[in-house]
C-alpha cells in the first residue's frame, strides 16, 4: 500500500523549496550528508528547541527502525519494521509539510533472526539519488525503488550473513555501484552491485583469517566510504580485526591495517591522504592511517592511535584540524587530527548511539533520552544549549536548508526557527 499526492501539487511545493534553499543544503543523500562527514559549513539551524518551540512539524512514524532520514527532491526517506521484524517497510515524508507520501512493505520475513535490544530490524540507512532510493535491511534484502511511485525496480535477497545482533551497515553509492559490507559471524565480505540492475559486479572476501576467532569477534557494522588517493579512488571498509582499502572498479584489495576489535559501527573519516578509523569492542581505539601501499601496512602506515573514550557506535566528525567524537557513555572529546592528542575531553552526559553533527561553529550531540547538547566548535569546551524532545534518538540527523530533520524513536520532526514557519 502506498499514499501519494498529485504530481502537480508536489512539483509546485518542491519548486518553492528548491528556490529558497539554492544557496544552502538542498539534499542529504547519505546518513552523514553529501560528503559523508556529518559536517555542514553553514546553515542557520536553531540553537534551542523543545516540543513547543521551533518545531515546524512533528509526525508519528510507523513501527520501529533506527535508520536515519535521507533527503532529496523535497522528500525524506527512511525504513522501519513492524510485527517484530516480519514486515520491513519504506516510508517517505514531504519535508515542507510533514505529510506522509509513501508507506510500503518492501520485504516480509517469516522468522526474523534474534537481534540486540539496542538494535532494530531497520537500522541501515537508505541512500538516494535523482529518481531512485536504495533501501537495505542487511541480509533480509536490498532494493532499488522508483521515487515517483515507490515501486521496486530491482531487489536482492541472496546476500546472506548471520548478523548475530541484527543488521547495521548502510550502503553507499559510488559512480554506477551500490557498495556495502556484509560482516557476520559466519561470512565476511564486501559486495558491489550495479545500481541500475542490482547484479553483482564484484564480491571480495575479507582476507584476514577470522576462523581463529569466535563468531562474535568476526562481525562488524560500519559503513564504507570512498576516498581519492592520487588520481584514483579507494573504498575504505572497516571489518572485524582489520580495515581494508579496495579498488572500486574490481574489488581488489589494495591494502589493509590490522588491530584488535570488532562490532564497530562508526564510519571512517578522511583528510587528504590520511584515514581515521575506530576499532570497536573491546576497548575502542581511533587510529590514523596513511593511505597507500600494498598488503598488510599495519607496521608502517599507522601514524597515531588514541584510546580514551573512543565511540563504538556514534561516528566522529572531522572539522578542520579537529576530530570531535562522543562515546557511548556521553564523554565528548576533541582531538588534534595531526597528532592524535586530546585538545579537550568533557562529560556531556546521556548515552549515545546517534552520530553528532557539526554545523558552522556548533557541534550537536543527540542522546537516547531525547536530549541534544549543543557546544561551540573550538579548542575550548563551551556548552551553548541543552534541548529536549519527548523521545530519544537512535538515528542520526539530516540538515536541509536552515532546518534539522530529526527522527526520534517514535516521530519525525522538522526543527526550524519559528519565524521561518
Amino acid at each position: 500500500m502506498f499514499i501519494s499526492v498529485s504530481g502537480g501539487m508536489r512539483l509546485g511545493m518542491l519548486a518553492l523549496v528548491v528556490g529558497s534553499l539554492a544557496a544552502q543544503v538542498a539534499s542529504w543523500p547519505d546518513y552523514r550528508g553529501g560528503d559523508r562527514s556529518g559536517y555542514v559549513r553553514k546553515a542557520d539551524v536553531p540553537l534551542e528547541w523543545g516540543e513547543q518551540d521551533n518545531v515546524r512539524w512533528k509526525r508519528k512514524v510507523l513501527g520501529t527502525g533506527w535508520s536515519s532520514p535521507v533527503v532529496d527532491d523535497g522528500i525524506a526517506w527512511m525504513t522501519t519494521s513492524t510485527d517484530s521484524g516480519k514486515k520491513l517497510h519504506v516510508l517517505a515524508f514531504d519535508v515542507t509539510t510533514g505529510k506522509q507520501l509513501f508507506e510500503r512493505v518492501v520485504f516480509e520475513n517469516a522468522k526474523p533472526e534474534p537481534k540486540n535490544s539496542l538494535n532494530s530490524f531497520a537500522s541501515p540507512s537508505p541512500t538516494v539519488e535523482a529518481g531512485r532510493v536504495y533501501v537495505h535491511f542487511g541480509s533480509y534484502g536490498t532494493a532499488c525503488l522508483d521515487v515517483e511511485t515507490c515501486e521496486t525496480i530491482w531487489e536482492r535477497r541472496d546476500l546472506q550473513c548471520d548478523h548475530m545482533e541484527g543488521p547495521g551497515s548502510s550502503p553507499i553509492l559510488f559512480q554506477d555501484l551500490l557498495i556495502f559490507n556484509v560482516d557476520g559471524g559466519d561470512v565476511q565480505y564486501v559486495v558491489a552491485l550495479d545500481k541500475e540492475t542490482g547484479k553483482t559486479q564484484w564480491r571480495t572476501d575479507r582476507s584476514v583469517n577470522l576462523t581463529r576467532y569466535p563468531p562474535d569477534l568476526r562481525k562488524a557494522y560500519s559503513t564504507p566510504i570512498a576516498v581519492q588517493v592520487g588520481r584514483k579512488f579507494q573504498i575504505i571498509s572497516c571489518g572485524a580485526q582489520a580495515s581494508y582499502a579496495y579498488d572500486p572498479g574490481t574489488g581488489k584489495e589494495l591494502w589493509r591495517v590490522g588491530f584488535k576489535g570488532f562490532s564497530m559501527a562508526p564510519r571512517p573519516l578522511v583528510r587528504d591522504d590520511v584515514v581515521f578509523l575506530t576499532t570497536g569492542f573491546m576497548r575502542a581505539q581511533m587510529i590514523a592511517v596513511q593511505t597507500g601501499g600494498t598488503g598488510d601496512v599495519t607496521k608502517k602506515n599507522i601514524i597515531w592511535s588514541y584510546s580514551r573514550n573512543v565511540p563504538k557506535m556514534a561516528s566522529p566528525i572531522l572539522a578542520g584540524d579537529r576530530i570531535y567524537m562522543i562515546d557511548d557513555g556521553g564523554f565528548a572529546t576533541c582531538l588534534d587530527c595531526l597528532t592524535g592528542k586530546a585538545v579537550w575531553r568533557e562529560r556531556v552526559g546521556g548515552t549515545h548511539c546517534a552520530s553528532p553533527i557539526c554545523i558552522g561553529d556548533r557541534i550537536y550531540y543527540f542522546d537516547r533520552s531525547g536530549t541534544t547538547v549543543v557546544i561551540k566548535k573550538g579548542d575550548k569546551f563551551e556548552k551553548l544549549a541543552t534541548n529536549s524532545l519527548d523521545d530519544g534518538f537512535m538515528s542520526s540527523p539530516a540538515v536541509l536548508g536552515n532546518a534539522l530533520i530529526l527522527r526520534s524513536k517514535t516521530h519525525l520532526y522538522r526543527i526550524e526557527e519559528s519565524q521561518r514557519k
